[in-house]
């Protein structure tokens, strides 16, 4: 292209621009602008038909807006010089994309526009991928905007005079030629209902409409035929008996490999009815439960593995197998169980004294699930702030615990997706499967299991959490870095103020002591990053966070400094001899 300065009296309106043949484009506001101060951005332009004339390409609201400038009292005349590219003559295609490019830049051209102007390009030999790469936009949505050469040309207009929505032009596009012209004899009808928006679907469906997504089955293998929304990414079938033959033959074969895999029944619930969870409880495959599959008429199916009624439940808590006959009378009365069962309760624990190994995993097992007689909970790590809950799940330390959790969930035999090892429901099946697990596993691995256990029951905040990481010697530096969410929660002047004479030196804090919160945080995040010549200070942790840790001020209200008291206290009542009267008895028993 070359620059010039070309007569507004020279320039026409070019086939080739988007907007030919339009309306007069609202210009109003740009023509402030173009009145005060021309047209700044050149417009492009080719060479016409006739000698010194030129064809506008694109530019024709900023061109609209000098003649209309150019006609007002006093106008300037430099509003006639045009600012303006010039390109080749000929190029067509060329021409088609600049005008595009340009508009699609400024005022977003609706789709039917863009169509057209594809659709041309298409026409003097552009390809999908070129148009796409020129315009910066995907390959799908080049191909849906051509989609809408589908319609009809009159549906086309009704959706560009906006007489009809999106989501009705998005499903006339799954409509054949015929079904078209159907509806728009409806639409052109007074007296008759025009179907639009999701009604539209059932009525080109015939009243059910499935999606593809929802099938069971491999749709590439699928004999039947589907219908694509060429707006969206979804597909339909065309015929719904074909979709539920394919559907049914899936289901069965589910069904089939459910009960090979050890499950006592599996119950499919048909369209007319629901699966309600309130009218079932929950129960593993070992204690009789079922699949319950639910099956929608919109083709959707959900299968529910579990699954007992809470009439079965019940009998079930009462000792009745679900499903089975009244239970005879026992062998043992309740009285005589309980004889049974405390005699072997005493022999086990005193065999256990000299199995310290097979205690130790028995506990393990007792934490990992509970029983009756133990509540354990992992630490729920709940805040109600996002960063916090951000800046915890990004933490080294989390992410190290994570990843150890995940091998001792695998070494459990559990899915290494569970959240948590611990935090079971505590049935005796669950404790004597995860103890037999872990007497197979050797110390070490039971060692790893209990890091992981006690890691995950340790209370945030607790005496405990401080005695563990003074013992240890934790250095937090190791662990963590100072990021936004500390500093976003930190309001305390005084605190800032010695956080900069820990960073920065007393000198500093003492010279801007009176500067507010915002630069106190700056100053101490810049010496932190080494920023604007600081020196840069490394492995900075706040007091709080340290092992053990102290207070900035006198003024009390830090947890962790209050924890740590109690361990100091603990520390002290251990360290204290014992009167002899006490100790003598403990000393024969050893």
């Amino acid at each position: 292209m070359k620059l010039e300065f070309i007569d507004i009296g020279n320039i026409d309106d070019s086939a080739v621009n988007m907007r030919h043949g339009k309306k007069a484009p609202d210009v109003s506001d740009i023509l402030p602008t173009v009145r005060k101060r021309g047209i700044i951005v050149p417009v492009i332009l080719r060479p016409g038909i006739a000698e010194g004339r030129f064809e506008l390409v694109a530019g024709r609201r900023r061109v609209h807006a000098a003649r209309l400038a150019q006609t007002e009292e006093g106008a300037d005349p430099e509003l006639g010089r045009v600012p303006s590219a010039i390109m080749e003559a000929g190029d067509d295609a060329a021409a088609l994309e600049a005008s595009l490019i340009e508009n699609l830049a400024r005022l977003d051209p609706d789709e039917v526009t863009q169509w057209e102007t594809f659709t041309r390009l298409v026409k003097e030999g552009r390809e999908v991928d070129d148009i796409a790469a020129t315009f910066g936009l995907p390959d799908l949505t080049i191909c849906r905007v051509l989609a809408l050469g589908n319609l009809l040309p009159r549906i086309r207009q009704l959706y560009r005079d906006e007489k009809i929505d999106r989501t009705t032009v998005r499903h006339l596009t799954l409509a054949s030629k015929s079904q078209q012209k159907a509806w728009l004899a409806l639409y052109d009808d007074p007296d008759n209902y025009t179907p639009t928006g999701h009604q539209l679907k059932a009525w080109l469906f015939g009243g059910q409409s499935i999606a593809a997504k929802v099938a069971l089955f491999d749709i590439t293998t699928y004999p039947g035929a589907t219908v694509a929304d060429l707006f969206g990414d979804d597909r339909y079938f065309a015929d719904p008996e074909a979709f539920w033959t394919a559907q049914n033959e899936a289901i069965e074969a589910r069904r089939a490999a459910y009960i090979e895999d050890g499950w006592s029944d599996v119950v499919i619930i048909p369209a007319s009815e629901h699966f309600h969870s309130w009218e079932y409880e929950k129960a593993p495959k070992r204690k009789g439960g079922r699949i319950y599959v639910d099956v929608r008429s919109t083709g959707e199916v959900t299968f529910h593995e579990g699954y007992l009624t809470r009439k079965e439940a019940r009998r079930l808590a009462s000792g009745e197998a679900p499903g089975g006959p009244k239970p005879q009378r026992p062998e043992l009365t309740s009285t005589l169980q309980t004889y049974v069962d405390l005699h072997r309760h005493a022999a086990v624990r005193a065999a256990l004294l000299t199995h310290p190994q097979v205690a130790l995993r028995l506990m393990v097992a007792h934490a990992v699930v509970g029983s009756h007689l133990w509540r354990v909970s992992p630490e729920p790590q709940t805040t109600r702030n996002d960063e916090v809950r951000e800046s915890l799940e990004t933490a080294r330390g989390e992410t190290v615990f994570d990843e150890r959790r995940r091998a001792v969930l695998a070494l459990l035999g559990f899915s290494s997706e569970e959240p948590t090892v611990t935090g079971e429901n505590g049935d005796d099946y669950g404790v004597a499967g995860v103890f037999l697990r872990l007497v197979e596993l050797p110390d070490p691995a039971v060692m790893e299991v209990i890091a992981v256990v006690i890691g995950e029951t340790l209370a945030a905040g607790s005496a405990a959490v401080a005695a563990v990481g003074t013992e240890i010697g934790i250095d937090m530096a190791d662990w963590w870095q100072a990021d936004e969410a500390l500093f976003g929660l930190i309001r305390d002047r005084e605190v800032l103020g010695r956080m900069v004479a820990e960073v920065a030196g007393e000198t500093v804090a003492s010279a801007n002591a009176g500067e507010k919160s915002k630069t106190l945080k700056r100053i101490i995040a810049d010496h932190l990053a080494g920023n604007d010549g600081r020196p840069k200070v490394e492995r900075w942790v706040p007091r709080w966070m340290q092992f053990p840790p102290s207070a900035y001020t006198t003024r009390g209200g830090v947890g962790t400094v209050a924890a740590h008291a109690k361990v100091d206290a603990a520390r002290d009542i251990s360290a204290a001899p014992e009167p002899r009267e006490q100790a003598e008895p403990f000393a024969e028993a050893a």
